[in-house]
């Protein structure tokens, strides 16, 4: 009986033949992006770009830098310091098979709070083309409400007084410009792949309040050198959990730490606005485009909300996998009348796009049942989800006085959610940011349904549209007193789907 392998490039040519290993030599890459966020998506996703491009066409200048920033990080920097950089992509397919491929493209890291002017020098450093960011929905620091920089964030104000030691991505960016500026150093994008509409834009925003109020005289030279391209990213990446590890260790017999699983459908859309050039990721499947707006509205709100949708639902009901709650009949008619009828009218003109089949995938993958996405991380730091993936379509269907039924009673199960105990009386954390406001805010909505839509970083001034109140506040109701199963099919049962 063979025994697996442990994984490190000195053991690479001891994997087995069908698992894809780099046959590039890895010590010749030269490293022209730093990513900001080493967690699994961008291990399945922008780092399996680019490791392909390498494999496939040579490519040798776009080896990538991660940077684990928070204490946190310091597992997977560990992890991937032990393993010299590798880890294994495992694909789940609709039918239950896999595939693995040890990725190569990540040939350096930095631990950041060990040494904070490594990374400062790092981003710096001519080589250095691009910064890519992972760093989650409410990493960019902005009060979505108001749309402005939060300088009252206890880390923000430690990074003002310690400029030479900072904490946040801000900090370290600014800095790290500041050098580049100095040095008479060329131009540098900063990409973001998180899962925000306009992404670029909301980092550029960020960015430049940061700089204007911490190292004014920057701004000039960032403005003239400094890109920030919008993209659309997909590619469903759940928690890695024991089973897969053991999975990987007995068929393919790779020992690795912390491999990451992912579905197999995989999309990048990006404007093509690079300061100092880019890898040509499109020979590898990326899609470059003049204008992503209408791939990022299409994919945030209908498959981050529906992710949300099912999550909420599903969380409520006793779930605990987005596939369970897909294939449940009652919420997949849920969910596919929310698209049709809720969603797709907001979405405008999407050119040759065929709406109705993206849908139907979107279903097929959420109700793929090898991917077992965890319901609590799908509802994690919600606060920073709902308002880009869900409120958006309530807000342009009362605008269109369409329908916002659906969408309410998701924001109602939202509410419902934050009591912190399922239908079977079965706790579970409430895991955001904003947990101790959100727990509360619920809490009150017992007396006064509207006490959670006062939460304004997160509604605004929707609590003074009488339409969406009276919605929500009759949703929240009738999910407390009959259950979500049973509100569910009287929504399915007595409106009609338009599509």
């Amino acid at each position: 009986m063979k025994t697996s392998v442990v994984l490190n490039q000195e053991n690479l040519s001891s994997v087995l033949s069908n698992v894809k290993v780099p046959n590039y030599n890895r010590d010749e890459i030269i490293t022209s992006i730093v990513h900001i966020g080493v967690g699994n998506f961008h291990r399945s996703h922008q780092a399996y770009y680019t490791d392909m491009l390498m494999e496939q066409f040579g490519v040798t200048d776009c080896g990538i830098c991660g940077i684990g920033l928070l204490d946190y990080d310091r597992k997977i920097y560990n992890i991937l310091k032990d393993q010299d950089g590798l880890y294994t992509l495992m694909v789940k397919e609709l039918d239950g098979t896999y595939s693995a491929r040890v990725i190569g493209s990540i040939v350096e890291f930095i631990f950041a709070p060990e040494n904070p002017l490594a990374v400062i020098e790092k981003i710096a450093h001519p080589d250095i083309k691009i910064v890519s960011l992972t760093i989650t929905e409410g990493g960019y620091n902005l009060n979505e409400a108001t749309g402005k920089f939060d300088f009252s964030n206890p880390v923000i104000i430690e990074d003002m007084k310690n400029p030479r030691s900072p904490k946040t991505v801000f900090g370290y960016l600014t800095q790290a410009l500041k050098l580049r500026m100095e040095r008479e150093l060329g131009g540098i994008t900063i990409q973001s792949c998180d899962n925000i509409q306009g992404n670029g834009d909301v980092a550029k925003k960020a960015l430049t309040d940061y700089i204007k109020e911490t190292e004014p005289d920057l701004l000039p030279w960032f403005e003239e050198n400094v890109s920030f391209p919008n993209a659309m990213v997909d590619r469903i990446t759940p928690v890695t959990v024991l089973e897969d590890k053991e999975i990987l260790k007995e068929e393919f017999l790779i020992d690795d730490q912390w491999p990451v699983v992912s579905e197999p459908f995989i999309q990048w859309v990006i404007e093509d606005d690079f300061k100092a050039g880019r890898p040509v990721w499109e020979k590898v499947g990326a899609q470059f485009v003049e204008n992503v707006i209408p791939f990022e509205n299409m994919k945030l709100r209908l498959l981050n909300a529906g992710h949300t949708l099912l999550g909420m639902l599903g969380a409520l009901y006793g779930y605990d996998t987005i596939d369970e709650a897909a294939n449940d009949p009652d919420f997949e008619k849920f969910l596919v009348d929310f698209m049709d009828i809720e969603v797709t009218p907001t979405l405008g003109d999407l050119g040759e796009i065929n709406l109705k089949d993206y849908k139907k995938s979107l279903v097929d993958r959420f109700q793929n049942i090898y991917i077992k996405d965890l319901i609590s991380r799908i509802c994690s730091e919600s606060s920073a989800k709902v308002p880009i993936f869900l409120l958006p379509t309530i807000k342009d269907q009362i605008t269109g006085k369409g329908n916002i039924s659906r969408a309410n009673f998701v924001v109602a199960a939202w509410c419902r959610y934050n009591d912190g105990v399922d239908e079977n009386n079965k706790d579970y954390e409430i895991k955001d940011a904003m947990s101790d406001r959100l727990i509360r805010a619920a809490a009150l909505s017992h007396k006064d349904p509207v006490e959670f839509l006062k939460i304004e970083p997160i509604f605004g001034d929707l609590i003074e549209n009488k339409d969406f109140v009276e919605s929500f506040t009759i949703a929240l109701e009738k999910l407390r007193e009959k259950g979500v199963k049973n509100c569910v099919q009287d929504i399915n049962a007595t409106e009609t789907n338009l599509s």
